[in-house]
């Protein structure tokens, strides 16, 4: 790659990530990373003050829980729309997009320096999330049992699994609300349109199930969820034939590049009127 367009990127990179981890906009997007850590740990302080013994694979099962029908469903993919829908269209809201278009910048260069910030903000913020999730759901087990858990037991291999599916959510949905943000003036239609796609991957047809984000991510996940009588939701998290990860992980990475070098040609073509807008 050419040096000055590495350099460019860096540039854009460090102006986007101050303003994406300090943007008003974004702030419920911290709300949403830290509802699970909240609730995991009143779970341990509940179970601490009461001298409650915590049934430690009942844990990790509701950890898998929350993870896929909350976590990565809700939390992750509404972080990442309102952090890489921002990225494009909420300069052409604020009417700043034309500053980066005069300046002497491939438009491809832009939008992928825009494209790490958004990436380098959620991965940050989910993937701590994750860790605050795991340290306050197993806080009141205790260290002895978390750490026999992490190196005798599956612990080390389940937490990478969980950080790398988290990973992948933001690279997946990031790429697809970026370009969502360059081609759409109001993405709000094809936000509404992917994420009933990705709720109702369950009940589609084995070929259908693999154009989506969510069916690679519940591949990666290391417990799969059983529907037990009265849980309808736990349907949702059903995979009936889940994806190898050495499959899984390139699938994402490929279609997020597809969709990158896609909406490279459609900014180049970007024209901004704000009055429009």
């Amino acid at each position: 790659m050419n040096p000055l367009w590495i350099t460019q990127i860096m540039a854009v990179l460090r102006l986007e990530i101050r303003k994406t981890f300090l943007s008003k906009r974004g702030f419920w997007i911290y709300f949403l990373a830290l509802m699970p850590v909240v609730m995991f740990v009143g779970k341990s302080i509940v179970d601490l003050e009461l001298q409650r013994r915590p049934n430690f694979g009942e844990d990790t099962t509701v950890f898998a829980t929350v993870f896929q029908l909350f976590y990565l469903r809700l939390a992750v993919f509404f972080g990442c729309v309102g952090i890489f829908i921002n990225l494009f269209r909420g300069e052409v809201l604020d009417k700043s997009l034309h500053y980066y278009f005069l300046a002497p910048i491939r438009r491809e260069v832009l939008l992928a320096g825009k494209f790490l910030a958004g990436l380098v903000a959620t991965c940050i913020i989910f993937a701590t999330s994750t860790m605050l999730q795991i340290a306050g759901l197993y806080w009141s087990e205790g260290w002895r049992v978390f750490s026999d858990y992490l190196l005798n037991g599956n612990g080390l291999s389940h937490i990478a699994s969980y950080l790398g599916a988290t990973v992948l959510a933001c690279i997946g949905y990031g790429s697809i609300f970026l370009a969502a943000g360059i081609v759409f003036k109001n993405p709000l239609i094809p936000v509404g349109a992917i994420l009933l796609w990705e709720s109702i991957n369950s009940f589609l047809p084995s070929l259908l199930q693999k154009i989506s984000v969510i069916y690679y991510l519940k591949s990666l996940c290391p417990i799969q969820i059983t529907p037990e009588a009265g849980t309808f939701f736990a349907i949702l998290s059903i995979n009936a034939d889940p994806m190898p990860a050495y499959i899984a992980i390139p699938g994402v990475l490929l279609v997020a590049s597809a969709v990158l070098v896609a909406a490279s040609f459609q900014v180049r073509r970007m024209e901004i009127n704000y009055a429009t807008e």
